[in-house]
This record gives structure tokens, C-alpha cells and sequence, in this order.
């Protein structure tokens, strides 16, 4: 059995290009998978798999406390994998067909305040290294961005006296984002008086560096983010994508349409803009609850 999976593992590396990230992720699954009919049901060979096996095996997933994300994961490595001894190995009749996918729960990202907003963005500029976290944290939350197109923008993409970003998104999509005033004063404050400084004589084309002058990483961004957040007093949990999807919630509080929205935030599929609809009803209930007198 475990020829074939080697086989299967080989395939989507050659044929099908996978990065090493998503190669590993199918090969968690399915080696859970594969102990789970070995050891568990005491299966020698992926003939004597049938559709049975594959829902005790989603059960056992969901006993242990797996969501619901997690188990369509699952389902999809197993699909893949049992299309391909079917199609490799003439296996027979695909053991994973007409198995309902299990629907993902839509968890209603958390977002801040307006007041939040500003107890972030008011941090005292004291040296270069806090103009330029106030330029990334103005930009942030100006523009949508995710924190991997943030770190990946080039001098050239910032265009301060068109008021505007350019950047690519995920599969390399190309998108221009709009730059508001008081994020375009910040950026322009950062190239013009810190920049230079941080760089100490190196030579990059990125648009926000570390104090050693090299791009900035994802892991020294989100140091950065946690210790502002601490500084400005507030107690929710802040993560990069933060900052994104209150840009996005509150676009939308104020009156911008969906499909606006969708295309700042580079979402091919307007579906998953429409959960920031959820979060503003879901607010606008709780302003309800709080203030009105027979609530």
C-alpha cells in the first residue's frame, strides 16, 4: 500500500508542480489516512477499501474534535488519491465517490473599533523605526492589503502623488488599491526621512526594511504589530489580517458596495467578500441589544 502512495506522492510533485507546503499537506493526510486502515481496520490492500471505511474515517476525524475545515481537507486528499489508483492501478469503482463534502463553518472574523483604529495608528513617531511602523500601519488598514503583499511591495509600486498602490495578489494578480491621504502623508514621511536611514548602505528595492536594512519579514511584522497593540492599551487578540478585514467591515459600514469592496480586497469570488456583510449585521445587533431601551 505504501508503493502506491509514494507513486501518488511522486505525481503531484512531477505532474501536477505542487509546492513542498501542499505536498506535505497531503501527505499528513493521508498518512493518518493509511494508519487508520492498516492498524484500525486492518486493511492490506487499497482494493479492499470501500465508501464505509472512508466515513469511519471521517467519524473518527470529528470524535476528535476536528472541524469541519479540516474534515473537507481530508475528504479532498483522499478524493484525489483514490482517483488516482482508479486511474493508475485500475482500481475499479473510486471508493470515495458520492461522499458529501462537509460544510465549512463561516467564523465571523474579528475586527476593531474605529476608536481601536486610532488607538493603533497614534503611535508616538519617535525614531525611524516607528515612522516606518506608522507608514505600514497607516497602508495596512488604508488599503486591505494582506501582510505578504505589504512586505513584497517595491519602491516602484507606491504611487503618492496619484494617491495609489499597485500589487499582486494571490496567483500573481495584479490590483491598484486606493491610498488615503493620511496613510499617502505616512508613506511619503517614511521614503523621505527614515528609509534612507534603516537602509545603512544597502542596496533593495523593498518598500519597508528591518534595522539591518534587508526586507522585513513576516514574523518581524507581526512582533512589531503585538508590542503596538500592547503599548496602545488594547486586549483583543490582533493579527496581521486584523487590520484587513476591519478596512473591509468598515467600508461597508459607511455605505461602500460590495463589489468595491471585492475588488480592493482581490477576491476573486464576491462569495467571500460576503462575509463582512455578516460582520456588520452582526455589530449593528449588538449596537441594538446595548442601547435601545426595550431590546
Amino acid at each position: 500500500m505504501k508503493d502506491e502512495m509514494k507513486d501518488f506522492y511522486h505525481y503531484l510533485k512531477v505532474e501536477r508542480g505542487l509546492s513542498d507546503n501542499t505536498l506535505q499537506s497531503y501527505q499528513r493526510d493521508l498518512k493518518h489516512y493509511f494508519l487508520f486502515l492498516t492498524e484500525n481496520q486492518k486493511l492490506d490492500n487499497w482494493r479492499s477499501v470501500t465508501r464505509n471505511h472512508i466515513m469511519q474515517y471521517l467519524y473518527e476525524l470529528n470524535d476528535q474534535g476536528k472541524s469541519s475545515a479540516t474534515l473537507a481537507r481530508n475528504l479532498s486528499s483522499i478524493r484525489l488519491f483514490h482517483q488516482f489508483l482508479v486511474r493508475e492501478y485500475q482500481l475499479g469503482t473510486d471508493a470515495s465517490l458520492h461522499i458529501e463534502t462537509p460544510k465549512k463553518e463561516r467564523k465571523l472574523p474579528k475586527v476593531l473599533s474605529s476608536k481601536e483604529v486610532d488607538l493603533l495608528l497614534s503611535l508616538d513617531e519617535k525614531d525611524h523605526l516607528a515612522v516606518r511602523n506608522k507608514a505600514m500601519l497607516e497602508m495596512l488598514y488604508a488599503t486591505g492589503l494582506r501582510v505578504s503583499e505589504l512586505l513584497s511591495l517595491k519602491l516602484s509600486d507606491v504611487h503618492l502623488t496619484m494617491g495609489f498602490v499597485r500589487c499582486f495578489g494571490k496567483g500573481s494578480k495584479e490590483r491598484i488599491v486606493p491610498l488615503g491621504n493620511m496613510a499617502k502623508d505616512s508613506v511619503e514621511k517614511y521614503i523621505m526621512t527614515s528609509r534612507s536611514s534603516l537602509l545603512k548602505k544597502k542596496k533593495t528595492d523593498a518598500l519597508f526594511i528591518n534595522h539591518h536594512g534587508n526586507p522585513l519579514s513576516r514574523q518581524g511584522f507581526w512582533k512589531i504589530l503585538k508590542a503596538i497593540a500592547r503599548e496602545a492599551g488594547i486586549e483583543k487578540v490582533i493579527t496581521p489580517h486584523t487590520l484587513r478585514h476591519s478596512f473591509a467591515t468598515h467600508l461597508l459600514e459607511n455605505g461602500a458596495d460590495l463589489r468595491s469592496v471585492q475588488e480592493m480586497l482581490g477576491h476573486s469570488d464576491i462569495s467571500t467578500t460576503q462575509i463582512y456583510t455578516h460582520v456588520t449585521k452582526a455589530r449593528l445587533k449588538d449596537i441594538y441589544q446595548a442601547y435601545h431601551p426595550r431590546a
